[in-house]
């Protein structure tokens, strides 16, 4: 679908597709505010097409599918700490890690202190100095939860009952009736 004629029309579109209330979209697209009226024109089939194809051509240019989303989360979900180190337990440098543990990292942080017996002072030639290494990953457990639910693993259920846990009463009533109900208390 091509740019609509109306250059309001299309404006309104644009403003929607971006987020933008209804009332706002209007607003932007040069109307005098109404609730009514927007959400009449947020209707019209040819401004709603226009706002489904503009939203679905922005998600295209961030590519963000549902493919790419599990593939991320399934990167965090089934990571493996041992890919950080080499056959003798080295940590490798961050450039050598595969590409799915890399991504289920959050942070490294590295400590440089200086070990007892060594000359005292920055710099100084023969001190002995040790790095520790906290590598923070995302969390496993939230990415695995979100990845299960997409399959439909879990399945939430929610049980409704009236008082005490008996069933639910309902009762019909006419406006009448209730009116009537009204005036006596």
């Amino acid at each position: 679908m091509a740019v609509l004629k109306n250059a309001r029309h299309e404006a309104f579109a644009q403003a929607l597709a971006k987020g933008k209330s209804q009332v706002e979209a209007y607003s932007l697209a040069g109307y005098k505010p109404n609730d009514g009226h927007a959400a009449r024109l947020a209707g019209n089939g040819r401004i709603a097409n226009r706002v489904t194809e503009l939203q679905h051509n922005a998600a295209g240019r961030a590519e963000v599918t549902v493919a790419r989303v599990l593939k991320e989360l399934s990167r965090l979900g089934f990571s493996d700490i041992r890919s950080a180190f080499d056959e003798r337990g080295n940590l490798l440098p961050p450039d050598q890690w595969d590409d799915a543990f890399a991504a289920s990292v959050a942070s490294i942080e590295v400590v440089t202190r200086e070990l007892p017996g060594s000359p005292k002072g920055k710099g100084k030639r023969g001190a002995r100095v040790e790095y520790i290494h906290k590598i923070k990953a995302w969390d496993k457990n939230s990415a695995l939860e979100k990845i299960a639910r997409h399959l439909g693993m879990f399945v939430d259920r929610i049980e409704h009952s009236g008082p005490s846990g008996g069933p639910i009463q309902t009762e019909t009533r006419t406006w009448r009736e209730v009116l009537r109900q009204e005036r006596k208390d």
